[in-house]
């Protein structure tokens, strides 16, 4: 079942395979990395691999992140999109706290042009954080995407996502502005988030899972390791567990693009290697039959 090796975002040819700078903080994604030079040499490596689609956002740190890739890549060789996220800060202890009004939005893309030293983000998306649109200290969705649409007339960004929404907001959101990609959490262990993946289908939107080897709710790479029909096609192939579960991912619809995130040169190489997994009929079967990992917070509401 062969894969094809890029895919689009907005108008971009995009590697299937990006990645995912968010592990380069240190603990808890705030402050400085536990290796700097090891952060620096996994995004060399990254680009020198054909990585060009890197995932970042000021408030990975907040700043480290976003300095890090401007130490390490700057000036940035041609055709790397740079893609972030706003709608959120961080307070003096880390925690994540909901900046969703438009002057909080418009300082976030400022920041994030700052720190990474360019005039233009290839994409924005809008994490949805605390409360639902138009509730509480929320604002209305038309209110969060005009102040993005306004700074794309501006030519600070070029294209606008979503990230963690639901189907009925991405729908909501296509009324309203373009809308380039859909970041939701998914993973072979986690289809919650099927009906947003068949959205995007439906209208040609690249749809970026986050945590695509399972959270750490789910077991990530382990619960991966454990499963006997993940173990099965991993060792028909040569190729380890996180590496089946990226090449499911890329076999399953062709609008995924993947953006694993490491601090390890090692598993770079590990995940970007999932891209030569050649997955036939038989496995996607096997696979796709996989019992999705349940996250054991849902058992405290039931």
């Amino acid at each position: 079942m062969p894969q094809t090796l890029t895919a689009k975002l907005g108008n971009h040819d995009v590697g299937r395979i990006g990645f995912g700078a968010m592990q380069l903080a240190g603990p808890g994604v705030f402050g400085p990395p536990r290796d700097r030079d090891g952060a620096l040499a996994v995004l060399r490596r990254a680009t020198e691999l054909g990585a060009d689609h890197i995932d970042t956002s000021q408030y990975y740190g907040p700043d480290v992140v976003n300095e890090l890739i401007r130490e390490a890549l700057y000036p940035y060789p041609d055709g790397l999109h740079l893609v972030t996220k706003v709608g959120a800060r961080r307070d003096d202890r880390g925690a994540w706290l909901p900046a969703l009004r438009p002057d909080e939005l418009r300082a976030g893309v400022e920041d994030n042009l700052r720190t990474l030293d360019v005039e233009r983000l290839t994409l924005v998306n809008l994490r949805l954080l605390g409360e639902a649109p138009g509730t509480g200290d929320t604002p209305p969705l038309a209110e969060m995407l005009g102040a993005l649409d306004d700074m794309r007339r501006e030519g600070k960004l070029e294209l606008i996502g979503l990230s963690n929404a639901a189907r009925a907001l991405v729908e909501e959101a296509l009324e309203l502005v373009p809308i380039a990609s859909v970041q939701n959490q998914y993973s072979v262990l986690d289809r919650s988030n099927e009906d947003v993946l068949e959205a995007c289908r439906e209208r040609g939107l690249a749809f970026v899972p986050f945590f695509p080897l399972g959270s750490a709710f789910t077991g990530g790479p382990q619960k991966l390791a454990e499963d006997p029909a993940i173990a099965r096609v991993a060792a028909k192939h040569g190729a380890t567990p996180s590496q089946v579960a990226l090449a499911w991912l890329l076999h399953h619809d062709e609008h995924i693009l993947l953006i694993p995130g490491t601090s390890s040169v090692a598993h770079l190489e590990e995940n970007l290697a999932a891209a030569n997994v050649e997955l036939d009929a038989e496995d996607m079967t096997a696979l796709d039959d996989v019992q999705p990992a349940r996250n054991p917070l849902e058992a405290v509401h039931d």
